[in-house]
């Protein structure tokens, strides 16, 4: 199988190299990831400028750009071949529940939506995992797994949350919901000045509690986390009933 791997933390970053270190033993990979850091930078990409592309390594690029811009020029410039799938991780922390709107891990994934096989995203829940040779195994046996979902699962985004557990303390695997969250914490101010004040971003809010398994939840309590992602941007009953407000 040909897979574009990429992130949101780097092209050099260790979850990204251990992965690709593995994968490739049975797979075609190509590490196509940021230059530097791109953590929360979502789907965008670098529309008003142009982008540069490093040849690091055979089969390893660097992209001076977003996450977004990997899959983007990976997909469509940087090979002659097409892709059978995009895998964007292991990323450095969790990405559950809204947060996956802000997710460069997923943003990167969501360009890989109309290939042969799901993308993939892959997260653990530390930012210096202790027991990164049993996610990396794991991780390749959930995509394996994906390649044989049924035709239902394309145009989808799976998205796997890795708790930092060794395997015998892990649970085992659940498919999960989005946790919802309650209102974020205030911004910090970092400095001021008489007409200028600095902040930077403060924590998520908490996950509300619902009556289904949620992905913190299940992270929470020591599983990998399986979510589904729906990035078709449409709700029909909803266009069907808004018709019933809209003058046409």
């Amino acid at each position: 199988m040909k897979i574009l791997l990429t992130n949101d933390d780097g092209y050099d970053a260790p979850n990204i190299k251990a992965l690709y270190k593995q994968l490739s033993k049975s797979h075609d990979v190509w590490l196509i990831a940021p230059k530097k850091n791109c953590s929360g930078m979502s789907a965008a990409i670098s529309f008003l400028k142009q982008t540069e592309i490093t040849k690091v390594d055979d089969q390893i690029y660097s992209v001076d750009g977003s996450p977004a811009d990997c899959t983007y020029f990976g997909l469509l410039s940087i090979v002659d071949f097409e892709f059978d799938m995009v895998v964007s991780g292991i990323n450095h922390g969790a990405n559950i529940g809204n947060d996956v709107i802000y997710s460069g891990t997923v943003g990167a994934a969501v360009g890989g939506r109309k290939l042969k096989y799901p993308p993939v995203a892959i997260s653990v829940a530390s930012y210096d995992s202790e027991n990164i040779d049993f996610i990396v195994n794991k991780s390749i046996e959930i995509i394996e797994t994906v390649t044989t979902l049924p035709k239902d699962f394309l145009g989808k985004v799976i998205n796997v949350n890795f708790p930092d557990l060794p395997e015998e303390y892990c649970k085992g695997e659940k498919v999960t919901a989005l946790a919802q969250r309650g209102i974020p914490s205030k911004p910090i101010e970092v400095c001021s000045n008489k007409n200028t004040k600095t902040y930077r971003y403060n924590l998520s809010g908490e996950p509300i509690k619902e009556g289904h398994i949620t992905d913190a939840e299940a992270v929470r309590d020591g599983y990998i986390s399986i979510s589904v992602l729906d990035y078709t941007l449409d709700q029909k009953i909803l266009r069907d009933n808004l018709k019933e407000y809209i003058n046409e």
